[in-house]
């Protein structure tokens, strides 16, 4: 299938030469191209320009033949003329890209979300067995084709705020049986789903109560026979560890992400959501893709992260939903960091997926600017995902996931107008995404 998208007021995050991330001062640049043209074929973005260079039919098959003598000889595109979109007064975003969530869970929380109201902390709760044993319970009980019937209805739910790829954690199961359980339905997600999808297994989420005062022990069995079974099995693409204060130590963190790092699992690790963890050193020591949370990052964790390939994260839906401190994002992009946003999509701290909402945060509370925080959901958050050279910007050969907007005036608006769906269509893998 061809599209050709034609009259667009403004073409987003246009890349002539493609980066895998944004950093520093750098983020504050946000390349555009108004009264453009782009063209799509075969799943991939094959050319763009502004419109006085918009390709006739003629010029069209001569686009796809450079491209596929360029790219991949043996592959051959549509030759079919394209369905054309007119998006006149319209802008064209590449896909939010959400690397943080934990979306795949049974039923919801709202009695806890009550309790927050009366006061009762996140860390309270959890040791009253709420939290992430409470989800546990509910995990357990349902079946994977319960599991996959709720998380489709909420990945077709994030497809149409303008999400293109995702990244679900395991880590409601707390056992091996369980994790297994859950890291299945995500495989079965990426099949049915048109979303890009990653897997990352979080088996050390929580301690389960039945080994309250015998945490080395489960740690022990994280590591010799959950992990060994997840990479068996290859249901996982990274590792992850919930290292904070009231859950994993910096110690246990280490013997977990070492033991992963042997099985060919890449960490992404929870990190200083509640107190000056350690977590942020233990990541960049393991050459973690991304380091999350941060919410208690000081001058020693931005020096660690200065010059390692460890993307710092923030999950502003958690810090909004908990009335958490705020990751210090202005001091951290000010040192010449990068950063990325995701949603956090969870029963219990941030129960919701909408990257528009994300965007809003981000230019709201960190006192980003609307050009730093496109960087952090789209190029950055694709990055976090180790899915940069293939989306999350505008360049000639990645994968066609991307969004047209509701007419609007500019990409400020995107943040500013925080209350409404500013997506009109979404195209993923090249194809226009129906979801009734």
């Amino acid at each position: 299938m061809s599209i050709l998208i034609k009259n667009i007021k403004e073409l987003i995050q246009v890349e002539e030469n493609p980066r895998l991330k944004i950093s520093g001062k750098e983020m504050a640049n946000l390349n555009t191209l108004k009264d453009a043209w782009l063209l799509i074929s075969g799943g991939r973005i094959i050319d763009f320009g502004p419109s006085d260079t918009i390709p006739t039919p003629e010029h069209y098959e001569l686009k796809i033949k450079n491209y596929e003598k360029i790219n991949n000889p043996l592959v051959r595109l549509s030759a079919c003329p394209p369905e054309i979109i007119d998006a006149t007064d319209r802008l064209v975003f590449p896909s939010f890209c959400d690397s943080h969530t934990h979306l795949v869970y049974a039923g919801s929380r709202e009695i806890e979300y009550a309790d927050k109201i009366r006061g009762l902390s996140y860390e309270e709760i959890a040791k009253r067995g709420g939290g992430i044993l409470n989800t546990a319970k509910g995990l357990h009980e349902a079946s994977e084709e319960e599991l996959v019937g709720q998380a489709l209805v909420r990945l077709n739910e994030i497809v149409m705020f303008g999400t293109g790829a995702v990244e679900i954690k395991s880590g409601y199961g707390l056992s091996v049986e369980d994790e297994l359980k859950m890291l299945r339905v995500i495989r079965r997600l990426k099949e049915l789903s048109p979303l890009a999808i990653v897997a990352t297994f979080l088996g050390a989420h929580a301690v389960p109560a039945a080994y309250k005062g015998r945490q080395e022990e489960f740690v022990d069995m994280v590591i010799n026979e959950m992990i060994p079974q997840v990479a068996a099995e290859g249901l996982a693409d990274y590792i992850d560890a919930f290292c904070d204060r009231g859950f994993f130590t910096p110690e246990e963190t280490d013997r977990i992400l070492l033991a992963g790092m042997k099985y060919g699992l890449r960490a992404k690790i929870h990190a200083n959501e509640l107190d000056y963890s350690g977590g942020i050193q233990v990541g960049v020591k393991y050459n973690a893709l991304s380091v999350d949370h941060l919410e208690y990052t000081g001058d020693a964790e931005i020096k660690c992260l200065l010059g390692s390939e460890t993307m710092p994260t923030v999950l502003p839906g958690a810090a909004f939903f908990l009335g958490l401190t705020h990751a210090p994002v202005r001091k951290m992009i000010d040192a010449g960091l990068p950063v990325a946003m995701a949603s956090d999509f969870n029963p219990g701290s941030s129960p919701s997926g909408n990257m528009q909402f994300i965007l809003s945060l981000a230019c709201i509370n960190y006192h980003m600017l609307p050009e730093e925080a496109i960087h952090a959901v789209t190029i950055n958050s694709a990055y976090a995902m180790g899915l940069s050279d293939e989306l999350g910007s505008i360049a000639r050969g990645k994968k066609a996931n991307l969004f047209i907007t509701k007419p609007i005036p500019g990409y400020e608006f995107m943040p500013y107008a925080y209350g409404s769906n500013k997506v009109e269509t979404v195209i993923l893998n090249g194809e226009v995404v129906r979801i009734s």
